[in-house]
């Protein structure tokens, strides 16, 4: 599970970790791509994603393949996904998505295992989600990693997703995902 590779690189120590950078690209650079993303309408129904997880060298550590059953009552929507992992384990993580009051293209999103709220910014064909992961290790500890997620929408069945993590400020991998619509 990506669980317990990051459990690996974290404990690894942290002065053994690559630096990430400190600036942070604003998602209204975007604004003007097409397709428009409207999530509302690609995150509706079944789609499947096939991904990877990198650990901090690039070296790729798993694949897994996601299905999601996303569902809107309203604003709020659910995205009930499922992972199966290139080595047979199973994980299963349910977000909650709602539009911010107020503010167009903002977006709250939750799921049990992310600290908080996701925040996240809808601008063109992009969506750019920042949220802290609760990492549990099999021996009980728990690391805070937080996601830098960049989803980019390629056309009505395609997206791409990009999304890197980091612990204490200092990168320690990276996910990358296809999202597909039948």
């Amino acid at each position: 599970m990506l669980n317990r590779l990051l459990t690996r690189i974290v404990t690894a120590g942290s002065t053994a970790l690559l630096a990430a950078g400190c600036s942070s690209i604003d998602p209204q650079v975007y604004a003007k791509e097409k397709p428009l993303l409207d999530l509302k309408q690609y995150f509706n129904g079944n789609l499947v994603g096939h991904g990877l997880f990198m650990d901090r060298s690039g070296q790729v550590q798993r694949r897994f393949v996601v299905t999601i059953k996303a569902s809107w009552a309203g604003d709020v929507g659910t995205l009930d996904e499922d992972f199966v992992w290139s080595d047979g384990e199973r994980e299963k993580r349910v977000w909650t998505l709602r539009p911010v009051a107020g503010e167009p293209g903002r977006w709250i999103g939750t799921a049990a295992d992310v600290k908080g709220e996701a925040k996240g910014v809808v601008a063109g064909n992009a969506l750019n989600w920042r949220y802290t992961f609760l990492l549990k290790t099999k021996e009980g500890k728990r690391y805070d990693i937080d996601f830098d997620d960049w989803m980019f929408l390629i056309d009505d069945k395609v997206m791409l997703n990009r999304a890197v993590m980091t612990f204490w400020g200092f990168r320690v991998g990276e996910v990358l995902i296809s999202f597909n619509r039948p």
